[in-house]
């Protein structure tokens, strides 16, 4: 039976779709069986255990002692909540433009009635803790209220160094709230909200957490608490308040995602049963191979700067005048294997490869194989060396 992502192909399916977007990743079978569980009652004794387990459990991930709110939402609702809970109307936000989500973030700050600065980028390297410091410096009354940086850029493959942007706000003595995007990245990349002094970290359940989409969090530091005394920014499904007591009580005020926790459950195990520090190593390896494959194959990785480079994906760069969303489409239609689009301003210059979640060496071998097969098929003169390099990297670790 041919995947339903490939009707128009005249090719047979056969095996397992790879899924090689950079998320929603690939869901692991352990926690695909435990969301086909019964649902219960969720304001039943055996759901509050559930819920006050995981809020509790999820602290190491997100490296805090303090709250987390998990909403039932997209990363989409996750910003929204960080952004009412913090600050006012007109309040000044200042914006980091590393790609296309923090993009989407500014432009959701705006909608909201916030005052936004966008500092521009080129959507290749991450934000930079000296222009921080020189626009910090520009603003002695301290107009700007917040700073909204993405950890790891979902469109570009790009991180920012999130504890130098911090030292650039102590240094400064600013008192701006500090707001990342975590999306990509948590559960993934080593990540530390409470040692970094981030105030409200924002992450979903679909990539790192090796989830389908449907939870969102924020991590709450003592600064964003106090800032949400006098926040006047309109909440009400968003508002921190009712869901500051789940992980004592277990309690939501209004239906969860109950299946999707019982899913969070065991993705959590997994991730304890290998390790943080493991899960961390074992990425950073991955992205290293697809690096060399990339390379090898005589293309070229959109980030240049090689300490922002990313754990989880890779943005890869085409020459002019070759088309990436053909060759997306080829790789597709041969070999049943999705790589990520560009969007934005990158649209069919860039294609991007996932390499998040629960995945082995094998399978990353696997899904770049399908890469040099699509770049032959599609009439790019790849050398077939990049497989090779990236081999190289995975047996030398």
């Amino acid at each position: 039976m041919n995947s339903p992502l490939r009707q128009a192909s005249s090719l047979p399916s056969t095996g397992r779709h790879f899924l090689q977007i950079p998320g929603p990743t690939n869901v692991p079978d352990p926690v695909l069986r435990a969301l086909a569980a019964p649902t219960i009652d969720h304001r039943g004794p055996a759901f509050a255990e559930l819920a006050r387990r995981v809020v509790t459990r999820l602290g190491p991930v997100f490296g805090t002692t303090g709250p987390i709110a998990l909403y039932p939402s997209s990363g989409t609702g996750a910003w929204e909540a960080a952004l009412v809970n913090t600050l006012s109307p007109g309040d000044r936000v200042l914006c980091f433009e590393t790609g296309h989500f923090a993009v989407l973030w500014q432009e959701l700050a705006e909608r909201l009635g916030l005052d936004v600065e966008l500092v521009p980028g080129d959507w290749r390297h991450g934000a930079d803790p000296a222009t921080l410091a020189a626009r910090l410096a520009h603003d002695p009354q301290h107009r700007i209220k917040a700073v909204c940086v993405v950890h790891n850029e979902t469109s570009t493959g790009v991180t920012s160094p999130v504890p130098l942007l911090r030292r650039a706000l102590d240094e400064a003595a600013h008192p701006a709230l500090f707001l990342v995007d975590t999306v990509s990245s948590l559960g993934s990349t080593d990540y530390r909200h409470d040692e970094w002094g981030v105030d409200v970290t924002v992450a979903g359940s679909q990539k790192g957490l090796m989830l389908p989409p449907g939870l969102g969090f924020n991590a709450l530091g003592p600064r964003a608490l106090e800032a949400h005394r006098t926040a006047r920014l309109p909440r009400a499904y968003w508002d921190w308040d009712p869901l500051l007591d789940t992980a004592e009580h277990g309690r939501f005020p209004y239906t969860p995602a109950t299946n999707l926790l019982y899913g969070l459950d065991v993705a959590l195990d997994l991730l304890a049963a290998e390790g943080l520090p493991q899960v961390f190593a074992r990425h950073a390896r991955h992205a290293a191979a697809t690096r060399a494959a990339v390379r090898g194959w005589g293309l070229t990785v959109l980030c240049a700067d090689p300490r922002a480079h990313s754990s989880t994906l890779t943005a890869v760069l085409m020459p002019d005048g070759q088309d990436a969303d053909a060759l997306r489409a080829t790789v597709l239609d041969r070999y049943d294997m999705s790589l990520g689009n560009g969007l934005g301003r990158l649209a069919g210059r860039v294609f991007r490869i996932g390499h998040l979640g629960q995945l082995s060496d094998l399978h990353l071998a696997g899904a770049l194989a399908g890469v040099q097969m699509g770049l032959a098929a599609h009439g790019f003169p790849a050398d077939p060396a990049g497989l090779t390099a990236a081999l190289d990297v995975m047996s030398a670790a």
